[in-house]
C-alpha cells in the first residue's frame, strides 16, 4: 500500500499534468484504457505543439496518437478558435475505409468524411480520412479544402515502397504548409534516427517516440512433422539466437532418417529436397493448431493458387471448425456482402464453393479474389467466425486483421523475378500479426520444418532487428510540371534536394568518400608489391590489359553481328515456315503462325512448337541466323488458342521428320587468322624486359589486384559525383523531355499541355497525355476506348511468352499507334538517360473490350491472355477499376476532343456494371 505522503505526491503530479495537458486529460475520458508510456509521450508532444514521429511494432497502438490529433482539431473548433481541420491519411483504400468507420463510430457521421477516389463522403467535414495520393493531388492543385488544415496524420507513413506510388508520402511531407502539424506513424525501422533527422530538416521541430515493446508477447515455434517445438528455450536464449537443444536434436535425427531412406531407395534428391519427405497436409496443420488452442490463425502461403488449393485440401479432408450458430452468422455476412452482385455472376465467381469453405471456418485471402469475397473473409475473421485463413503476404500489409497464431509454410517467396529468402523485416511484418491486443495473453509464430529449413536460420530471422527505411522517391513527368507550375523550376530543384531520397544519398556520400581514401592507400601498397627490378611493370601490365580488352571487344562485336543476323532473318520469316528454336525451354521445331508486321521494336513472330506451345519468339532465342527448314500450310483462320487446333498442327510439324535435322553440325568460323592488333600487342609483350622476370606472375597478381581496385575506386568516385545533386539532375532530364514535347516552354514555364499533364495521375502519365494530344483515341467507340486505355495501365503478373491479340478494327490501329508512340517516348528518354515509361501491355484489351460491350462475366474472365487459364475475378476488378479511374481523367482532360470525352463518359457507364458497380458497404 502507498503511504498518505506518496498518494499526496501522486495527486499533485496528476494535477500538474492536467494543468499542462488538459486536452489529453479530456481525450482520456473517451479512450477507456490507460495509455502506454510511448502513447502518452507522443500525445503530450502534440499538445505542446510539436510534430511527432511514432515508431512502434504492429499492434502496439500507434493509431491512438493519430486519434488524439483528431481530438485536438475538433476541440479547437469547439473552443471557438475557428475551424481546425485534421486530415487522416492512409496508403491504401481498405485502411482508409476501416479508419473512417472507427472515427464515425467515435465522433459521429457529421464530423467525419472520406475521400479515396472511389468514394466521396462528407468531404467538407472537419475530419477527413483519405488516401495519401488524394492529399498529394490536393496540395498540387492548391485545393480550397486545405484552408484551416491544422493536423495531418500519416498512418503507415512510408508503407508504399513501390516504384510509382513510393514517392507520394515524401511529396506530401515536402509540400505541406509549415503551419500544419504532422503526425507520422511508422512501424519500427532500424534507421529511424535518419528518418527523424530528415523530418526535422523539412518540417522543423519533430519529437521522435520509439517503442520496441510488443504489447502481446510473441512465442516462436517450429512444427516438425506432427511435433511442435519452441524455437528458443527462454528469453535469454532468444537474445543470443540459441536454438532450443531439443529442436536441434530432433531435426538432425529427422535428416539422418531421410538420408538413410534415400540411400535405401536410390538417388532421390530433386533440387536438394528428399523425395521421401512430405510436409504435413494443411488440414493436419490446422487440426494441430486447433488442438493446441492456437486458432484463429493466418497461414501465409506465397502463392494465390497455393492459398486456394489449401482451402480445397481442408474441405476434402472434411475439416469443420464452426458450430451451427457461427455458420448461420457467416452466411448472413456473406449474403450481405454479395447482395449487389447479379445472381447469375455468383456461380461464375465460384461463390457456392467459397461459401462452403467460409461456413466451415476456412478461407483464402489474396489479391486475385473478388473484393466482396475478401471483405467478407476479413469481417468474419475479425469477429472470430473464420478460424483459419490461407493468405499471401499482402494481408500482412493491409487492414487490421490480427490472429492468435501465424504460420509460415516456407521462408522463400517469389518477388516477381526470382525466388528469394524472406528478410528479417518481412519475417517480423508477417509474424507481427500474431497476438490480439486485449484478447490474447500471447501470440504465436510457427514455421513449418522441411529439410531445406535450418532452425538456426529461423532463429536469426526471428531475432534480427535491422530493417531500414529506403526512399524510392524520384521525379516523374506529372510531378515535374506540378512543381514547376507551383513554385518555378529553381525552387523545384531545391524542394527535390530536400527529399528523404537526396538526404540519404548525401549522407552515403560521406561513407563513400572515406572508402575512396582507404582504397587509394591500398593501391599505393599494391604498387610497391608489383614493382619489378627488370623494368616498368605498370607498362608491361598495361600491354596485357590491352590484349584482354581487345579480345573482349572482338567477342562483343561477334555477338552483335550474330544478333543482327537473327533480327534480319526473323523479319524475313513468312507464315508456314518451319524453323528450329535452338535453345531455351521451347527448343525444337516450330512453325510460324504470324509473321512480323514491320511494327516498332524487335521482331517477335508467333510460332507453334512441336510440343504444342504457341507463343512469340525473339532474337534472344537464337544464337545467329534463323534457317527455314521446311514449309507447311497453316489454315487461314488458325486459332492458336484452341488446344485441338494446336495439337493437329503440331503433329504436322513433328511429321516433317526434321526433328534430328542438323545434328552433328559444326559451327563455322570465318578463317583462323589472329587479329593483327592482338598479334602486335603480343610481340610487344614478349619483347618487354619484365616478360623475362622469374617472378613475373607474382608481380602480375599484385598488379591485377591494383588494377581492379583502381577500377572500383573510379566507380566509387563516379558514384560520389552522381549522388550529389542526383535528383536535381534527374529533374533537369525530365524537364528536357517535357520541353522537347511542348509541356514546358523554352523559358521553363508550364504550357497548356503541361497543365493537362499535371492532372493525369498515372504511371504512364506522359504516354496518356501524348495519346490525347495526338488524337490516338479519336473516333473510338466507348468499348474500344475502354480497351485502348487499358494497355497503358495493365501489367501482366508474369512474363508472357505470347503477345496478346486484339479485336479487329479501329482498336488494332489504336493499339499499334500507342506502342509506336511509346517507342518514340522511350527513345527520347534514352537520349536523356531516363527510363520512366513502361512499355504498354495489351493483355487486358480483350477482357476490357468484351466487358464494356456488355458480355457476361464468364466469357470476359475466360478471354484473358493466358491461353486456357481464366483471369482471377479479383484481378479483373482491380484492373477494370483502374481503367474507370483513367477514363474519368480522360473525360475531364482539356486536350481531349469533345468526341473522346463523350466516349469516355459512355465507357464509364458501360464498364461500371455488375461486379464493378459493387461498392463496399460504408
Amino acid at each position: 500500500m502507498t503511504s498518505p505522503a506518496e498518494r499526496y505526491a501522486e495527486s499533485k503530479r496528476r494535477a500538474a499534468r492536467l494543468a499542462e495537458f488538459p486536452a489529453l486529460d479530456d481525450f482520456m475520458l473517451d479512450v477507456g484504457f490507460d495509455l502506454d508510456d510511448f502513447q502518452r509521450s507522443a500525445c503530450e508532444s502534440l499538445e505542446r505543439g510539436s510534430g511527432v514521429l511514432v515508431c512502434a511494432p504492429t499492434g502496439a497502438g500507434k493509431t491512438v496518437v493519430g486519434e488524439f490529433a483528431v481530438h485536438l482539431a475538433l476541440r479547437a473548433g469547439q473552443n471557438g478558435v475557428g475551424e481546425r481541420k485534421c486530415f487522416y491519411t492512409t496508403p491504401i483504400k481498405a485502411l482508409s475505409n476501416q479508419k473512417f468507420h472507427d472515427l464515425v463510430e467515435r465522433y459521429g457521421p457529421e464530423k467525419v468524411g472520406l475521400l479515396t477516389g472511389d468514394n466521396v463522403i462528407n468531404g467538407d467535414a472537419p475530419v477527413v480520412v483519405m488516401t495519401t495520393e488524394v492529399l498529394r493531388n490536393m496540395l498540387y492543385s492548391s485545393s480550397p479544402a486545405l484552408s484551416g488544415l491544422a493536423y495531418v496524420v500519416m498512418d503507415e507513413v512510408h508503407y508504399l515502397a513501390d516504384r510509382f506510388r513510393g514517392a507520394v508520402w515524401e511529396e506530401v511531407i515536402i509540400h505541406l504548409p509549415e503551419s500544419v502539424t504532422l503526425v507520422s506513424l511508422s512501424a519500427t525501422v532500424s534507421n529511424y534516427e535518419e528518418f527523424a533527422d530528415w523530418l526535422v530538416t523539412v518540417r522543423g521541430h519533430t519529437e521522435v517516440v520509439v517503442s520496441e515493446h510488443r504489447p502481446v508477447p510473441l512465442w516462436q515455434h517450429m512444427l516438425v512433422g506432427r511435433r511442435m517445438f519452441d524455437l528458443f528455450h527462454d528469453a535469454d536464449a532468444a537474445r543470443k539466437h540459441d536454438v532450443h537443444p531439443e529442436l536441434l536434436r530432433y531435426t538432425r535425427e529427422m535428416m539422418r532418417r531421410l538420408e538413410l531412406t534415400d540411400r535405401a531407395h536410390g538417388p532421390g534428391y530433386r533440387g536438394g529436397r528428399s523425395r521421401r519427405w512430405q510436409p504435413p497436409p494443411r488440414a493436419e496443420v490446422v487440426d494441430r493448431l486447433e488442438r493446441a488452442g492456437l486458432l484463429p490463425a493466418i497461414l501465409f502461403i506465397f502463392s494465390r493458387a497455393g492459398c486456394d488449393a489449401a482451402v480445397q485440401q481442408c474441405l476434402s479432408a472434411g475439416l469443420r471448425l464452426t458450430d451451427p450458430d457461427e455458420r448461420a452468422e457467416i452466411r448472413r455476412i456473406a449474403e450481405a456482402r454479395v447482395a449487389g452482385i447479379p445472381r447469375e455472376d455468383l456461380t461464375v465467381l465460384g461463390y457456392w464453393e467459397w461459401l462452403d469453405g467460409l461456413e466451415r471456418g476456412v478461407a483464402a485471402h489474396h489479391a486475385g479474389m473478388l473484393p466482396a469475397f475478401k471483405e467478407a473473409v476479413e469481417q468474419c475473421f475479425v469477429q472470430g467466425l473464420v478460424k483459419a485463413v490461407f493468405a499471401t503476404e499482402t494481408l500482412a500489409l493491409g487492414i487490421n486483421m490480427p490472429a492468435r497464431c501465424v504460420v509460415l509454410e516456407r521462408l522463400v517467396k517469389f518477388n516477381g523475378e526470382a525466388h528469394v529468402d524472406l528478410t528479417p523485416g518481412e519475417y517480423t511484418q508477417l509474424t507481427g500479426r500474431a497476438g490480439r491486443r486485449g484478447i490474447d495473453v500471447e501470440g504465436h509464430a510457427v514455421v513449418l520444418w522441411s529439410p531445406e529449413v535450418d532452425p538456426r536460420h529461423v532463429a536469426g530471422l526471428a531475432s534480427t532487428r535491422t530493417y531500414p527505411l529506403r526512399s524510392s522517391f524520384r521525379p516523374s513527368y506529372n510531378m515535374a510540371v506540378n512543381l514547376v507550375g507551383t513554385v518555378g523550376a529553381e525552387s523545384s530543384r531545391e524542394l527535390l534536394e530536400s527529399s528523404f531520397a537526396q538526404f540519404q544519398a548525401d549522407r552515403s556520400v560521406v561513407g563513400l568518400a572515406r572508402q575512396v581514401q582507404r582504397n587509394q592507400e591500398t593501391i599505393e601498397a599494391y604498387g610497391q608489391d608489383a614493382a619489378c627490378h627488370h623494368g616498368d611493370f605498370d607498362e608491361y601490365f598495361a600491354i596485357r590489359v590491352s590484349i584482354n580488352e581487345r579480345e573482349r571487344a572482338l567477342s562483343r562485336q561477334g555477338a552483335s553481328q550474330r544478333r543482327a543476323a537473327a533480327v534480319s532473318s526473323l523479319e524475313r520469316l513468312r507464315v508456314g515456315d518451319v524453323i528450329r528454336v535452338p535453345q531455351g525451354r521451347r527448343a525444337g521445331l516450330a512453325v510460324v503462325l504470324e509473321a512480323v508486321n514491320g511494327g516498332f521494336g524487335e521482331p517477335r513472330p508467333l510460332v507453334l512448337t512441336q510440343d504444342r506451345w504457341a507463343g512469340r519468339v525473339s532474337p534472344a532465342d537464337f544464337p545467329g541466323e534463323v534457317e527455314v527448314l521446311h514449309r507447311l500450310r497453316v489454315p487461314k483462320h488458325f486459332n492458336h488458342r484452341s488446344p485441338a487446333a494446336r495439337r493437329d498442327l503440331a503433329a504436322q510439324v513433328s511429321a516433317t521428320g526434321l526433328d534430328r535435322h542438323g545434328e552433328g553440325r559444326r559451327s563455322r568460323r570465318g578463317g583462323n587468322g589472329e587479329d593483327p592488333e592482338i598479334a602486335l600487342l603480343k610481340v610487344q609483350m614478349r619483347q618487354h624486359p619484365c616478360h623475362a622476370c622469374a617472378e613475373r606472375e607474382e608481380h602480375a597478381r599484385w598488379a591485377e589486384r591494383r588494377h581492379r581496385l583502381q577500377r572500383d575506386t573510379e566507380a566509387l568516385r563516379d558514384k560520389v559525383a552522381g549522388r550529389t545533386g542526383s535528383l536535381a539532375r534527374t529533374f533537369d532530364q525530365v524537364c528536357a523531355v517535357l520541353t522537347g514535347r511542348g509541356y514546358l516552354s523554352p523559358a521553363g514555364d508550364v504550357t497548356e499541355a503541361g497543365r493537362m499533364l499535371g492532372r493525369i495521375w498515372s504511371e504512364a502519365d506522359l504516354l496518356v497525355a501524348e495519346c490525347l494530344r495526338q488524337g490516338l483515341w479519336e473516333g473510338l467507340a466507348p468499348e474500344e476506348l475502354a480497351a485502348a486505355v487499358s494497355m497503358v495501365l495493365y501489367e501482366s503478373r508474369r512474363e508472357g511468352d505470347d503477345r496478346a491479340t486484339v479485336p479487329k478494327g479501329p482498336i488494332t490501329a489504336a493499339v499499334d499507334a500507342c506502342t509506336k508512340l511509346w517507342g518514340e517516348i522511350a527513345a527520347d528518354e534514352a537520349d536523356h538517360g531516363l527510363t520512366l515509361t513502361r512499355e504498354p501491355d495489351p493483355g487486358f484489351v480483350w477482357p476490357m473490350y468484351r466487358w464494356a460491350r456488355g458480355e457476361p462475366l464468364a466469357q470476359v474472365l475466360a478471354s484473358s491472355n493466358h491461353y486456357d487459364a481464366d483471369m482471377p475475378a479479383g484481378d479483373f476488378v482491380r484492373w477494370a477499376r483502374q481503367v474507370l479511374d483513367l477514363l474519368g481523367q480522360v473525360k475531364e482532360a482539356p486536350a481531349a476532343s469533345t468526341g473522346v470525352r463523350d466516349a469516355a463518359r459512355k465507357a464509364i457507364n458501360a464498364v461500371n456494371r455488375g461486379v464493378l458497380a459493387y461498392q463496399a458497404e460504408l
